[in-house]
């Protein structure tokens, strides 16, 4: 999954976390709705703006950037 297309760092939105396209939606924010539960469906209906590929694409930032710190230390 080519996420670099999809998420994408401001510094003036989100203090330049790391968002979904052009929306104020974060990759936190995405991640923690999985971690609590929600699929990807409820994601969908609560967030209509997303498709599943911007869900599949913050899930793929997360893991390069979780190998990236494990290179790191």
């Amino acid at each position: 999954m080519h996420y670099r297309s999809i998420i994408t760092i401001d510094p003036d939105r989100r203090f330049g976390k790391p968002c979904v396209r052009d929306t104020r939606i974060t990759v936190f924010d995405v991640l923690s709705w999985l971690a609590a539960g929600m699929d990807h469906g409820e994601i969908l209906e609560d967030f209509p703006q997303l498709t599943d590929d911007d869900i599949r694409a913050c899930l793929a930032f997360a893991a390069e950037r979780e190998q990236t710190l494990k290179r790191a230390t």
